[in-house]
C-alpha cells in the first residue's frame, strides 16, 4: 500500500502517543511538517563540560568512539523552541554552541546561564565580533554571573559592544522571557569560584521542567529533591559520575557531584511515576551511561529512571 508523506506522518504521530510515549523522538524536519504550534523542549547535549571524546583521554571511553558516536556527544544544553513567535530559549552557552545553534529558531534567541564553569558559558565567545557579531542577544544571569561577565575580558567586550544584553535574575523570582514560558532560578550548592550556581524550573503551557546540571550534593540543597520532583513533569539532573570508580584519578573534594548510584539510592522509596520524571544529564566522558548499550545504562532504566539523549523532544 502506498502512503503519502502526510498520511505517514499522521499515522506515526498518532501511534507514538497511542503507545504511551510522551516524548517526541521525531526529527526536526518532521516537527516542522507536523505544524507544531506549542512550545517544546529539545535536548542539545548531555556531556560534562570537557566533552567526549575528552582532551588527551587515552581510555577506551574516548579512543574507541566511532564518528557517529562522537557526533552525538555534545556538551549539556537544553533549548525551548516557541513556534508561534519563531523564538528560542537556550539553556547554557557551551563549547558546542555552533552546532547547537543550528537547532534553534534563529530570529530571536535568549540565553539562560547556570554558572561560570567552562562548559556552561564559554560558547558566548561565538557571539562576539570575531564570529557572529550578534546584536543585543538577551543573556539571563544571576548577580555574580553578571558582574563576572561585565568586569572580566574577553566577556566584558561582549557587553560593551552590545553583542549581548545582560538581563538580571533573582533567586526564586519568576522571569518571563516569552508569553508562553516562565523561568525561575533556583540556587544550588556548587563550586562557586567565579559566580553563584543555579538550576531552573521552567513552566510551559502544560508541563513543568527542572534543570540542574551541576550540584555538589542533594543533601546540601535548601530544597528536597523529592518535593521538587513532585511538582514537575520532567527533571534533567546532574549525572556527572556514575560511581566512585570513575574518579579514582582525582580527589572528589575538587569535583563534588552526587553519584548516579547515590541519587538512585536517595530516590529508592519514591513512586514509579516520580522516578520516571528523572532524565540523567551532564555525564562525564568516563560515565558508562553515555553508551546506550552499557550494563550501567540498562540498570538505570530497570530502576525506573531515564537517561537524556541528544535529540529528544518533549512537549511543554
Amino acid at each position: 500500500m502506498h502512503w503519502s508523506k502526510k498520511k505517514f506522518i499522521r499515522y506515526l504521530t498518532k501511534n507514538l502517543f497511542r503507545f504511551g510515549i510522551g516524548v517526541f523522538l521525531i526529527p526536526s524536519m518532521l516537527c516542522s511538517q507536523l505544524n507544531q504550534t506549542e512550545p517544546f523542549l529539545t535536548v542539545l547535549g548531555t556531556v560534562q563540560d570537557g566533552g567526549s571524546p575528552h582532551l588527551a583521554c587515552e581510555k577506551s571511553c574516548c579512543n574507541t568512539l566511532s564518528h557517529e558516536q562522537k557526533e552525538k556527544r555534545n556538551v549539556t544544553a537544553l533549548a525551548i523552541l516557541i513556534p508561534k513567535t519563531n523564538s528560542s530559549l537556550l539553556f547554557e552557552a557551551t563549547p558546542d554552541i555552533i552546532s547547537q545553534w543550528k537547532e534553534l529558531n534563529k530570529t530571536s534567541v535568549s540565553i539562560f546561564l547556570t554558572h561560570a564553569h567552562m562548559g556552561h558559558y564559554s560558547g558566548l565567545m561565538q557571539l562576539g565580533r570575531e564570529a557572529l557579531g550578534a546584536k543585543n542577544i538577551p543573556v539571563y544571569v544571576m548577580p555574580k554571573m553578571s558582574a563576572f561577565l561585565s568586569k572580566n575580558g574577553p566577556w566584558s567586550q561582549l557587553v560593551s559592544l552590545k553583542n549581548i544584553e545582560l538581563i538580571p535574575l533573582d533567586k526564586n523570582k519568576v522571569a518571563t522571557p516569552s508569553p508562553e514560558i516562565t523561568v525561575t532560578p533556583l540556587l544550588v550548592p556548587h563550586r562557586d569560584e567565579f559566580s553563584e550556581t543555579v538550576g531552573y524550573r521552567i513552566q510551559g503551557p502544560n508541563k513543568k521542567v527542572l534543570f540542574i546540571p551541576d550540584i555538589d550534593k542533594w543533601s546540601k540543597w535548601e530544597f528536597s529533591l523529592i518535593e521538587v520532583l513532585e511538582k514537575v513533569d520532567y527533571a534533567f539532573i546532574d549525572a556527572t559520575f556514575f560511581d566512585a570508580k570513575e574518579i579514582n584519578y582525582r580527589p572528589i573534594s575538587e569535583i563534588p557531584h552526587p553519584l548516579v548510584k547515590e541519587t538512585i539510592a536517595y530516590l529508592s522509596s519514591a513512586s514509579k511515576e516520580l522516578k520516571n520524571k528523572v532524565y540523567f544529564i551532564h555525564m562525564n566522558h568516563t560515565n558508562p551511561m553515555l553508551n546506550p548499550e552499557s550494563e550501567e545504562t540498562k540498570w538505570v532504566i530497570e530502576e525506573g529512571f531515564n537517561i537524556a539523549r541528544k535529540g529528544q523532544k518533549f512537549k511543554l
